[in-house]
């Protein structure tokens, strides 16, 4: 196996071909002008030991150390290496309620885009903890399995909305059973649950559940968004505003904050509920918290990649420079007496 890391620096081959064509029409026109000033018997006279051997040699020596200089300077990489990674940290995962009610604008943008802040925030903040999202209205999905890309969590963080969940309505419970499945029980480590919502709609026997997870070591966080006097729901239809949502009679919805909801769930799993219409009230407290957690190992990857192998190929061609260095012009004894092409004979 192997790659190369700079491509582009193939294109300085060209050079080669040039300086051919350069060393064909010199000699050519050597040749030519030796042809006018003398007869080949009277050069071989004047000049015995000049060789074209030598000559054509020195030219591929000379090749041969662009050649590698340049493969060289790719920077070709082959072979493998192993490298092990370890991290130590905590898993966090993140509840967010999607419904139609998070849509409103008591808190600007609005309820979602402020959660949506929030768990970006937070998720700067980590350091090598793992995350995952867990999206929820109606029904509970899964945005993001647990992961240490921070990046990627970010990703699918903003592109969460209400259409991504098939039903409206609030399950909490199926987002609390759905955290159950992120946290590998094999692996020791800190486990927190955060959950962000504007409370509406949980339902009562939310805290029994929250209270189950809190036993399996779960902690469990809630962050309130919006406010308790509440706002319309907007309609939106491709992206332009057609009003407000209205009840069955007519009326338009308001939606409220409801803290007390999402405090018992906190507190039946001996967690803090946290008020999110200032970013970083939660994002601080969180912080805090992950911070100061105990930090476990929780990974340990091998992993395969490929060596530099651009000094090899950098030493082959300083040996053919030397080489080139060394080769004379003229013919050397040995050579002479090897006859190669048959001069000597020829001149007999």
């Amino acid at each position: 196996m192997y790659k190369i890391e700079e491509p582009i620096y193939f294109y300085l081959l060209i050079i080669i071909p040039i300086m051919i064509v350069i060393f064909l029409l010199v000699f050519w026109w050597k040749k030519r002008t030796q042809r006018k000033f003398s007869d080949t018997f009277l050069l071989e006279k004047l000049a015995p030991n000049s060789s074209t051997f030598k000559t054509v040699l020195k030219l591929i020596m000379l090749l041969l150390v662009i050649s590698f200089l340049v493969i060289s300077l790719t920077n070709p990489k082959m072979g493998t290496k192993l490298k092990t990674v370890k991290r130590e940290g905590v898993d966090v995962v993140f509840a967010l309620d999607v419904s139609k009610s998070m849509l409103a604008e008591d808190i600007a943008p609005n309820r979602l885009e402020k959660a949506k802040q929030i768990i970006s925030k937070i998720i700067d903040k980590l350091g090598s903890d793992r995350v995952g999202i867990i999206i929820y209205a109606g029904n509970s999905y899964p945005l993001l399995p647990i992961t240490t890309d921070h990046a990627a969590a970010n990703m699918f963080l903003q592109n969460a909305n209400p259409d991504m969940v098939s039903s409206q309505g609030t399950d909490i419970n199926g987002a609390l059973e759905l955290a159950k499945t992120y946290y590998n029980n094999d692996e020791q480590t800190n486990r927190f649950l955060v959950i962000i919502s504007d409370g509406e709609d949980h339902q009562e026997e939310t805290k029994q559940v929250a209270q189950n997870l809190a036993n399996d070591g779960v902690k469990i966080y809630t962050v309130g968004v919006g406010t308790e006097n509440g706002g319309p729901i907007p309609m939106r239809l491709n992206n332009a505003m057609i009003g407000y949502k209205k009840d069955n009679k007519g009326e338009t919805v308001i939606t409220k904050l409801k803290p007390a909801v999402l405090q018992g769930i906190a507190d039946a799993a001996n967690g803090d509920y946290i008020d999110g219409n200032v970013t970083e009230k939660p994002v601080t407290f969180m912080a805090d918290i992950i911070a100061n957690a105990e930090k476990n190992e929780f990974e340990t990857k091998q992993f395969s990649d490929y060596k530099d192998q651009f000094q090899w190929f950098l030493a082959i061609g300083l040996l053919f420079l030397i080489i080139d260095i060394f080769l004379f012009d003229k013919k050397t004894k040995w050579v002479r007496k090897i006859d190669l092409f048959n001069e000597e004979k020829a001149k007999k």
